[in-house]
């Protein structure tokens, strides 16, 4: 019951922020419908407790089971073994990340279909699987993380030559949406596994980070190969009806429970034959095939009440909030409603006060929690508020921020301590949370949907991208500034 509890004050923690600020706004700037109101309170609801019966199965279930198969992957010691099970575990951790999932699902709605959400997914989902197998080489053939990724980055950067606005803005956010609640912990149990039968337990420690950014960079490249095969000439924005129905809030969510169900058991199927198989080994007590199948039992119930109450009701809220506020004479309010929710969000991931924990920890108390929240929150701020000036200044476009942002990050990988450049690039994934792949998704996608000049493909999409790229920067300028402390201390610094 103590772990139920915790997650379920971690949840409601995070979503008190949107609760309090979509509350105010009804009272304030924006008029609410109040049929809309109870079927947002009912959908928190659902999201409140799914969310949570999820992240227990997470615990239970899907994060020792990373541990366990990155233990049986090492133990084999054959490079072909190491190879197809990055490829196949990188594939099925990604097609049941709820994250992924919601933006496939947005995808699918603003182009009436055009960009399936299922194509989306496996396409995103081979990516991963791709990028999983680069990353295992590198923790077992000790291979420095700034090359791969600089690497990775050039591809993607000729890559975004050809590539249109539409995709473009998509690819970023695929990878920020696949590196969320299931995702992270599930690699980076693999990740520390396998760095942990290291000899060398400082490289162990520099080589646990890392991995989830070499596979958010897989993302980027499948979505944008994806361009290449699909004629975007064709694809017109669909208009988003922010009407609200005049069915009653049981009707709605009735009638929605069964997708969302279908759409767990599609998406747990690939997890559960793996866990079929690895519960046929001897490498398994009885006792932790019991507790990981308990695992995936909530989890699967979390996410179908998860999807349920961000369908029916929390996503809706977020995208009139944003078309109406986009509509206000005086532009700036809508801009900084953005940056506040940007901060609200942030400030409420649970993973974040792990992340500055982390950070202080292991450098002894020269970078503080505090310094570290304080960058993390004003960056995804000002992530959300520049995604927001996007919607109704037609002239700057995703690249203009994408492409210096992305290069001062592969720069400052070369005087960055090691340790810093693994934290940082993982860190994009903690900042993608569930509320910013759904309210804060929602929310710049009604306002593209309502802004003349603006379009949802090329202009409602890019937040999730900007919100990921902004602790990489941070979190890496932070890594100078303890290299610049301790060498001025006279403490050698791990280059």
């Amino acid at each position: 019951m103590n772990l139920f509890f915790d997650k379920l004050r971690e949840v409601f923690i995070s979503i008190l922020p949107i609760f309090t600020i979509v509350l105010l706004l009804n009272f304030t700037f924006v008029p609410i419908d109040t049929l809309l109101i109870w079927h947002f309170l009912t959908g928190s609801f659902f999201v409140l407790f799914g969310l949570t019966f999820f992240l227990i199965g997470v615990d239970l279930g899907i994060t020792p089971l990373g541990s366990i198969l990155s233990f049986m992957i090492a133990k084999k010691n054959k490079l072909w073994i190491v190879i197809v099970s990055a490829f196949i575990l990188g594939i099925v951790i990604s097609i049941a990340e709820p994250s992924l999932m919601i933006l496939g699902n947005q995808v699918d709605r603003v182009t009436g279909g055009a960009i399936p959400s299922m194509l989306l997914i496996l396409v995103v989902s081979l990516g991963i699987g791709l990028f999983m197998i680069f990353g295992f080489l590198r923790l077992v053939y000790n291979l420095p993380l700034q090359y791969i990724l600089l690497g990775s980055y050039v591809v993607i950067f000729l890559l975004g030559l050809t590539t249109s606005s539409e995709f473009l803005a998509i690819a970023f956010d695929s990878s920020g949406s696949t590196t969320g609640v299931l995702a992270v912990p599930f690699i980076l149990s693999l990740s520390l596994g396998i760095a942990s039968l290291k000899k060398d337990s400082r490289a162990s420690e520099k080589d646990s980070f890392g991995l989830v950014a070499i596979v958010s960079a897989g993302a980027i490249i499948s979505v944008m190969i994806l361009n290449l095969f699909v004629d975007i000439q064709g694809f017109t924005d669909v208009f988003i009806d922010q009407s609200v129905s005049s069915a009653s809030t049981f009707t709605i969510f009735l009638n929605m429970l069964p997708s969302s169900v279908r759409e767990s058991l599609m998406a747990f199927l690939p997890l559960i034959a793996i866990l079929i198989l690895i519960s046929k080994s001897s490498e398994l007590s009885k006792e932790e095939r019991r507790r990981i199948y308990f695992g995936f039992i909530y989890s699967l119930i979390g996410l179908s009440l998860f999807l349920l109450g961000v369908n029916a009701g929390f996503m809706q809220i977020g995208g009139v909030i944003g078309g109406y506020l986009v509509t206000l004479e005086h532009r700036f309010i809508f801009v900084l409603i953005s940056f506040i929710l940007g901060v609200a969000t942030i400030l409420a991931e649970p993973a974040v006060y792990v992340l500055t924990h982390q950070i202080e920890e292991v450098t002894t108390g020269y970078v503080k929690k505090v310094t570290v929240l304080v960058a993390l929150s004003i960056g995804v701020g000002l992530a959300v508020s520049l995604s927001a000036l996007r919607v109704f200044v037609s002239e700057i476009q995703l690249w203009h921020y994408l492409l210096p942002g992305y290069s001062l990050a592969l720069l400052l990988t070369f005087v960055t301590p090691k340790l810093f450049v693994g934290i940082a690039f993982d860190a994009g994934g903690v900042a993608t949370g569930p509320m910013t792949a759904t309210f804060v998704l929602a929310f710049i996608n009604g306002a593209a949907n309502n802004e003349p000049s603006a379009s949802i493909l090329v202009d409602g999409f890019g937040m999730i991208a900007m919100v990921a790229l902004m602790p990489i920067i941070t979190l890496q300028l932070l890594g100078v500034l303890f290299k610049i402390k301790t060498i001025k201390k006279g403490v050698q610094v791990d280059e």
